[in-house]
This record gives C-alpha cells, sequence and structure tokens, in this order.
C-alpha cells in the first residue's frame, strides 16, 4: 500500500511538472504542436521526412573536399503521401560537423516523438517558425525567392564561415522541401538557435540600428513572447571588458560580409542571464581554460601540426587561443592569469624558421576569440557578470527595385528619421555604428 502510495506521488509530481513546463512554454509563446494543432500534419511529414533524409547522410559519409556539385545536388525522397527535397545535403553536413554537431543527436533532436514547438512573437514577418523540442534547432518556412538567395550564395556564406569560424552569423544546418499532391510545395530552413538554451534567459532583444517602428510595448496584450526592439534597448549596454573590441570587429567583418551580397534589413539577436557563482569561478579555472581553447580552435577541423601550441610545464600542451595572442610573436598574455598559472614566451612550441609571423598573422586573421564550453558557444559571450546570446539573423532581404521604392517613400515620410531600408552600405554602416554605441568599454 505504502509503495503505491509512493508511485502515485511520483506519478502525480511529473503531472504537475509537465503542466508546469506547458504553462511557461505558453508565456514564452511557444505552443505545443499536439494533434489538435493545425500544423501538427506538416510537422509530422517534417520529423518524418528529416529522419529519412539524415539516415541517408549518417549512412553515406561525405567526401574529404566539396565540390561545385555538392553546392547544386538535390536529394529526392518519395514517401507515401509527400515528397521530401533536401538541397546541398553534404554541403550543410560538413557545416553541422565543424560545429561538432553529431549526426545521430541532430536527427534524434529534429525527429524525435515529442511535439514540435510552435514559436510566435511579434515580429512581422509571414514564416511559421518552430523549434525541436528540446529547443535546441529553428525551424523557419521560406518562399521560393528566399531559398534561391540562399542556394546562389552558399558557397559564398560557408567561405565567410571557414574563413571566420567564430563568426555571428547565424548557422544554416539544413535547407529542404515538402511537396504533397495538389498542394504548394513547401520550403524549410534549419538553424541552429541563437537563443539555445533559455531557461534563465527572460528578455530578448532585435536591434537593427535604426528607430522608425523600433518599439514594442512591454505591457501590450497579444502575443506572449515580447521581442524589444532598438527603442527599448536604448541607454542600456552589453558589458563585456577585453572583449568588446572583438564583437565589434566581428560585427564589422560579418556586415561587410552582408553588404556584398547587397542585403539589408537583417538584426542582432540579444539575450542575456545573470552567471551563477559556480559559472564565474569555474570559466576562469586552468581545466576549463584547456577546453575551451581545444573548442576555439575546433572550429577549423585543423590538424594538430597547422597551429602553434602552448606547451606546458609539465609537458602537456595544448593550442593557443585569440584572447592569448597580441600583436605578434613576441608578445604573449598569461591565459592562466585568473587560476594562478602562467604561461612565458619562452614555453610556446611554435615552428622554427620564418613560418612564425605568417601563422600568427593567419591566426589572427581567422578573428578567433576564446569560446565557452558551451554547445553553442558560437553565440554565447560571457561577460564579467552577464551571458550573452548574440546572433545576427534574417539575411534573406534583397536591396532591389521594390526596396529602393520603399527607400524613397520612406524618405518623405519620414524625413531625417532613421528607417530600416535604406542602401546595404548605409545599413551596414549604422549597423556597426549602433553596435558600437550599445558596448560599456
Amino acid at each position: 500500500m505504502e509503495k503505491r502510495n509512493v508511485q502515485r506521488c511520483s506519478g502525480t509530481t511529473r503531472r504537475r511538472r509537465w503542466w508546469g513546463l506547458r504553462r511557461r512554454w505558453r508565456m514564452l509563446g511557444l505552443f505545443e504542436i499536439n494533434q489538435e494543432h493545425e500544423f501538427y500534419s506538416f510537422t509530422c511529414l517534417m520529423k518524418e521526412g528529416l529522419h529519412a533524409a539524415l539516415q541517408t547522410s549518417i549512412d553515406t559519409p561525405g567526401p574529404d573536399e566539396l565540390s561545385a556539385e555538392h553546392y547544386k545536388s538535390e536529394q529526392t525522397q518519395v514517401h507515401k503521401d509527400y515528397e521530401m527535397q533536401t538541397f546541398a545535403g553534404l554541403v550543410f553536413s560538413s557545416l553541422r560537423y565543424s560545429l561538432d554537431i553529431n549526426e545521430e543527436e541532430y536527427k534524434r533532436s529534429l525527429s524525435s516523438d515529442s511535439c514540435y514547438l510552435q514559436f510566435m512573437s511579434n515580429s512581422k514577418s509571414k514564416a511559421d517558425f518552430f523549434l525541436t523540442n528540446d529547443k535546441r534547432f529553428f525551424l523557419k518556412t521560406q518562399n521560393k525567392q528566399e531559398v534561391k538567395f540562399l542556394l546562389s550564395n552558399l558557397m559564398a556564406y560557408m567561405d565567410h564561415l571557414e574563413k571566420y569560424p567564430h563568426s555571428l552569423l547565424v548557422r544554416f544546418l539544413g535547407l529542404h522541401s515538402i511537396q504533397v499532391p495538389n498542394e504548394t510545395k513547401k520550403y524549410f530552413i534549419v538553424m541552429q538557435s541563437v537563443f539555445y538554451p533559455d531557461e534563465r534567459i527572460d528578455t530578448r532583444y532585435d536591434i537593427k540600428g535604426c528607430e522608425v517602428g523600433r518599439w514594442t510595448d512591454p505591457e501590450s496584450t497579444g502575443s506572449p513572447v515580447k521581442i524589444l526592439k532598438d527603442n527599448n534597448f536604448e541607454g542600456k549596454h552589453i558589458i563585456l571588458d577585453q572583449k568588446s573590441s572583438w564583437l565589434v570587429d566581428q560585427v564589422e567583418i560579418d556586415t561587410a560580409f552582408l553588404r556584398s551580397l547587397n542585403v539589408l534589413d537583417y538584426s542582432i539577436l540579444l539575450a542575456h542571464q545573470p552567471l551563477h557563482k559556480d559559472e564565474l569561478d569555474g570559466k576562469h579555472s586552468f581545466s576549463n581554460l584547456i577546453v575551451r581553447t581545444e573548442k576555439s580552435m575546433a572550429q577549423d577541423s585543423p590538424t594538430e601540426e597547422d597551429h602553434p601550441t602552448i606547451s606546458l610545464l609539465g609537458g602537456d600542451s595544448f593550442r593557443l587561443a585569440s584572447d592569448t595572442i597580441d600583436s605578434g610573436p613576441d608578445h604573449v598574455q598569461d591565459i592562466g592569469e585568473h587560476s594562478g598559472h602562467s604561461i612565458h614566451c619562452q614555453e610556446i612550441n611554435l615552428p622554427s624558421g620564418n613560418s612564425t609571423d605568417a601563422e600568427l598573422h593567419e591566426f589572427h586573421a581567422h578573428h578567433r576569440r576564446l569560446l565557452p564550453n558551451f554547445k553553442n558557444s558560437v553565440h554565447v559571450i560571457d561577460g564579467p557578470e552577464l551571458r550573452y546570446f548574440v546572433g545576427i539573423v534574417d539575411i534573406f532581404t534583397v536591396y532591389g527595385l521594390k526596396k529602393r521604392l520603399e527607400n524613397l517613400w520612406k524618405s518623405v515620410r519620414f524625413p531625417g528619421r532613421a528607417f530600416s531600408t535604406v542602401s546595404p552600405a548605409t545599413y551596414s554602416q549604422r549597423f556597426c555604428r549602433s553596435q558600437g554605441k550599445s558596448l560599456d568599454r
């Protein structure tokens, strides 16, 4: 009898936790896509199709190097009631590999028996947004024009991420379509969620660097999730200390790339959460610094001999992180400054000869930083007291005829004011200036 009562209490506790979680999701604008939901059938097709497509990827190892044909590839799998198409599958698979995303883990997350979550916000986008149940991956419907734009610029996008592996650009992990007979083909993209994990995030911002239409009433009713905007962020700052200059430079690098694609209207997604005491203490521990250094260098999937290493007095070694290198080979900051360990120049094991300057120059050219020991590390930057989630998103708006006409109309409608529809050059300059102002340096 006593055992039965304990089991009942345990079951009741689990149900209460589950309902509590569901209530919290609703407060965050996340709605479980169950059998009564309008998108239930569609998300079931997505999960089944993704499971089959990713299993094929797992069973067929990719090549050592990507060719131009891989960027043009389209693979169609026929299912009972629909067709699933995968675009440039090997290209996106290689990107997932560079991010240390295990294919089996990726497949489990996207094809889990647990329901997807619908994400609803005050965004003006007409797209539908979904999250995997673990909230690690974001799925977004795309129109045909956006898909063509991404595929035509995919090689440039991959080249940029290879050169700058710690770029703030959102990571696109897969591109697919579903065709049900007698229905319009639906395209969707899979992305790494910028706000993962989000358990302690309570405020989110979408910042473009302009003022017109860039205010959200935090007290308004309607959309459960409030994505606050530029005017809401007025007077607030991002506090990163020595990482501030890295962030400014990386934003400039990324926006220069977007300017070369003739796009505008992109945003920085920003959120933060307090660092707990154990996180504050742990991030400066010597063992943590070693793990973070290895993680920071692994983004490029380099070989051991490709980069300089730091040899410790005990004989161990680990690769050099960007935070530890100053402007040249004659000066190296102490990576153990917070842990009591000191690493001096003579302890650095660098290749002999004239290659030292070249290798250090190449290292700086990739503009790396010391990544946190985190699954979503490229979008996470730790400040002295806060952990920031940062990513550049919405990069599909091309400055074509429609946007040029919108620019003329807004110039008349809002004379002297900063609005979003401007030339890519003006947009990127203003965007960088806005991010620079937001930093407390």
